[in-house]
């Protein structure tokens, strides 16, 4: 279940009058703007607001002939100017008039949908928040970001903030006798992200007239309590879709992590006493093979052994990047950025230039195991194109003897790399390297050829069913 969608879906049908029924006994919202507007006039006569300017002609009738949609008969359409008694963005003072403490001063960063967020809040002294005392900031007011990638990122002010003051990047609204937090709900719904785009307003900025001009359908009060209520309703039981959705996401991963334990460990598939040993086919690679001693790897089911990389593979790193020597024809080749878990990424494959003596060295055949050097160390994926591809020193390049599983083999990698085996062996600090000696090195657990492709199949099998829960969870 998409719950973005559906937080999105509550919000448009609380604005079209469809999330909670009406009550004929309502005071009609025309009666409510009629209010608002003498509440208005009141506080222009009294100096306290002034009159807009682009508003000398009164708009404040509650009929308009083209409506966006169609509300129900006891609501009104008006436009939001006619409805707060402030808009206005503010401004940025410089650096040195912020102060260690003092006047809550908000940037854009601290406005986001589910509140005003303190982490790095700035603060002004009271000197400078009196200068600007005309964008001062009132609990109940709403903070609407007019500018960048947050535009039309909304917060309502608490009533634990009792004042403060704002950057020009952000616009207050301060409503009249409406519910902010329908007020927030409006700002939030597609219709209001929709008329932005319509207004011309984009990444540099919403207007401050066009959204004073913008229409807004406004419910009686008492729906607008309903309305709200209805809203912490249904946020409530999405709240708790997303909890359940994210304990299932742990217990998907998890549940993979048990699987490739089981797999590696010998017990995920029964063993079969007619599989050839896996050290007959170690002595069949290498007749002086000596099985080495692996710390992970516990007790081995009988027919298993431990072994290195190097013992069942070639390992290679890829040909080094310098612009300057490099010479002959450009190749396509593969890079870290290229290779994720299981998979190949190929929307950008670059070229470099490869020597005719170079080609065989460098290539990238059907069923070798490409390994992350650096970067996330270990992620591995196998290569089953039949295309021609070149690597590049970023990548160690395996390629498996005999008829031995490179799915086995890269099962048992994301299995090292959840343990933290992987980077254990690698060098570096700060930036991990999985050096060529460290990846010959890397101990594993071997089990029959015959076994390794039912503990592949066992796996694949099992991951599959995971991973449909998976995408369900994201339609």
């Amino acid at each position: 279940m998409n719950t973005k969608k559906l937080r999105q879906k509550i919000l448009d049908l609380a604005i079209h009058g469809k999330l909670v029924p009406q009550d004929p006994n309502d005071e009609p919202a025309s009666v409510l703007l009629e209010r608002i507007k003498a509440e208005k006039e009141r506080l222009i006569q009294e100096g306290k607001i002034k009159r807009s300017k682009k508003s000398k002609v009164s708009s404040d009738t509650p009929h308009y002939q083209n409506v966006p949609f169609e509300v129900p008969d006891n609501w009104v359409w008006t436009t939001v100017e006619n409805i707060c008694s402030k808009i206005g963005s503010g401004s940025t003072p410089k650096g040195s008039n912020y102060t260690s403490d003092g006047i809550f001063f908000f940037r854009s960063q601290n406005v986001h949908n589910l509140g005003i967020v303190l982490d790095d809040i700035k603060y002004i002294s009271e000197d400078v928040h009196k200068s600007m005392i005309g964008t001062e900031v009132r609990p109940n007011d709403l903070l609407l970001n007019i500018t960048g990638g947050s535009l039309g990122r909304c917060a309502i002010v608490p009533n634990i903030i009792d004042r403060g003051n704002v950057s020009q990047h952000v616009c207050i609204l301060r409503p009249i006798s409406i519910k902010a937090e329908y007020l927030h709900t409006f700002i939030l719904s597609s219709f209001f992200a929709r008329t932005m785009k319509i207004t011309g307003s984009g990444r540099e900025g919403l207007p401050k007239y066009n959204l004073e001009k913008m229409f807004l359908p406004l419910p009686p009060f008492a729906e607008q309590q309903r309305i709200v209520a209805e809203i912490k309703r249904w946020f409530a039981f999405v709240d708790q879709i997303e909890q359940s959705k994210a304990n299932l996401q742990t217990a998907i991963k998890q549940a993979k992590s048990k699987i490739l334990d089981l797999a590696i460990h010998g017990k995920l598939v029964p063993q079969d006493p007619n599989d050839e040993p896996a050290i007959e086919l170690l002595k069949r690679i290498n007749p002086d093979f000596i099985p080495c001693d692996n710390g992970h790897s516990g007790k081995l089911p009988q027919g298993w052994c431990n072994c290195k990389i190097s013992d069942v593979s070639i390992s290679l790193l890829g040909k080094t990047l310098d612009r300057g020597k490099n010479t002959g024809n450009l190749k396509k080749y593969l890079c870290a950025v290229n290779v994720k878990w299981g998979t190949f990424e190929l929307s950008t494959v670059k070229e470099m230039p490869i020597e005719a003596t170079e080609l065989e060295r460098y290539s990238v055949k059907f069923g070798d195991l490409m390994v992350c050097e650096g970067g996330d160390v270990g992620r591995a994926a196998i290569w089953t194109y039949n295309s021609k591809m070149y690597y590049q020193n970023a990548l160690h390049r395996i390629r498996f003897k005999e008829n031995i599983s490179a799915h086995y083999f890269l099962y048992s990698l994301m299995y090292l790399k959840l343990i933290g085996v992987i980077d254990d062996v690698c060098k570096g600090v700060t930036i991990k390297h999985l050096t060529q000696n460290a990846m010959n090195t890397l101990k594993f657990n071997l089990p029959p050829i015959a076994e390794q492709q039912r503990i592949v199949q066992k796996i694949e099998e099992l991951f599959s069913i995971l991973d449909n829960i998976q995408n369900a969870l994201e339609v």
